[in-house]
């Protein structure tokens, strides 16, 4: 082995070592932050008044297709029970009238949950739009490099859910 082939090895050893040097300092010096959303969705003060507020807009509807559904159950158990006692013309009359509730109330459940879909996901955008603003505020005010919404794992030191919630219960 040459001189040469030598000294560009200890190069290469010399600067691999360093470059390692180099990513633990980095990795000391970043300060990292975590954020579960799922318990921001989940215990929020915002979170939960817009589940109220849903309730509130959909609770009507959501009782009228229950009852929808109970009067569709009875019609289909009485037709069972009178079915042996019906004319041809009376069972096929009473078979459309089911069918047609029955086509009803899935029109209306399907709506339902469209527009209920729909709604859940505009509050629930507010919400991380807001919790969002709060995180921000927290990464300049305590010199975070780096917030994560999703890991796999991550080191209970640097979840700050709890501080991205107060501060979204805080604000107004």
């Amino acid at each position: 082995m040459t001189f040469m082939t030598r000294f560009r090895g200890a190069r290469w050893l010399a600067a691999a070592a360093l470059a390692a040097a180099s990513a633990v300092t980095l990795a000391q010096d970043l300060k990292i932050g975590f954020v579960s959303t799922e318990r921001i969705l989940r215990d929020s003060n915002a979170a939960k008044a817009a589940q109220s507020r849903l309730e509130q807009e959909f609770g009507r509807r959501e009782r009228e297709i229950e009852n929808l559904g109970s009067q569709l159950r009875q019609a289909t158990e009485k037709f069972e029970k009178d079915a042996p006692t019906l004319s041809e013309s009376q069972r096929a009359a009473r078979q459309r009238q089911i069918a047609e509730l029955e086509r009803d109330f899935q029109r209306r459940r399907r709506e339902f949950q469209e527009d209920l879909a729909q709604r859940r996901n505009e509050e629930l955008q507010q919400v991380i739009e807001r919790a969002n603003r709060v995180i921000r505020q927290i990464a300049e005010s305590e010199k975070y490099d780096l917030i994560l919404q999703e890991a796999v794992y991550i080191a209970p030191k640097h979840d700050i859910t709890d501080k991205v919630i107060q501060g979204l219960n805080n604000a107004r």
